[in-house]
């Protein structure tokens, strides 16, 4: 068999592919052959070549989108024409735009039915999430921008309510009433000093959630993602 010589260019092919598959169909109901055939040119052998299984695909593409998010929150902390309220908003519409991670997240959401996905999901808007948002809070109680006396369990009410609280999947919801749900998060973000979630963000973030969830014709209990978080394999 000759040798690959573009091994990462067959791997990012692969990734490509599967992505687009768990987007049109679900990551239950794309297979390995379906994989194959949306690439025309490679086998199975050459896909199991570089993965061992889908369970592996969707932690390389979940890995490359957490890549690519750390990679934009690393951009805008270090830019110096932010305060940290602004830095925080900043990070939150880049989420929300980004059309690839709103798509992967609402195209996974069905995994987090299963208990062992959940549970680490829960464990990731808990401790983790928390980590990425309290420096910039930290930053804007520094600056005067974020004036809260409570900066961590900010972040960990961030953390959990942009995630867990906006999954319509478990907490059903239409498209007004997400929207209200956003605005009462926006008023106890407010309450702890933190305005984060101002009219345009509420308004951006309501029609990306309804798009993408399909809550547009106002369906209840539509299986909505949240804004953040890719369901752990």
């Amino acid at each position: 068999m000759a040798r690959n010589a573009h091994p990462e260019r067959t791997r990012r092919r692969i990734l490509d592919a599967a992505q687009e598959l768990f987007d049109e169909r679900g990551y239950e109901h794309t297979s390995i052959q379906d994989i194959v055939d949306r690439l025309g040119n490679l086998s199975k052998g050459a896909i199991y070549h570089h993965f061992p299984s889908k369970k592996a695909i969707l932690e390389a593409i979940s890995q490359r989108d957490n890549a690519a998010q750390e990679q934009a929150r690393r951009t805008i902390a270090a830019r110096d024409d932010l305060d940290g309220m602004a830095k925080l908003r900043e990070t939150l519409r880049w989420s929300t735009e980004n059309t690839a991670h709103m798509r992967l997240i609402a195209s996974l959401t069905p995994q987090l039915d299963d208990p062992i996905t959940f549970a680490e999901n829960i464990h990731v808007w808990s401790a983790k999430v928390p980590k990425m948002f309290l420096p910039v809070i930290e930053e804007g109680v520094a600056d005067g921008s974020i004036p809260t006396a409570y900066p961590r369990e900010l972040a960990d009410l961030m953390g959990l309510l942009l995630n867990y609280w906006t999954i319509t999947r478990y907490f059903p919801a239409a498209r007004a009433q997400l929207r209200h749900r956003l605005e009462c998060m926006a008023t106890m973000f407010t309450a702890l000093g933190a305005p984060v979630l101002d009219d345009e963000l509420v308004a951006q973030m309501t029609d990306t959630l309804a798009a993408y969830n399909g809550l547009d014709g106002g369906a209840e209990g539509a299986p909505a993602a949240g804004t953040g978080v890719i369901p752990t394999p």
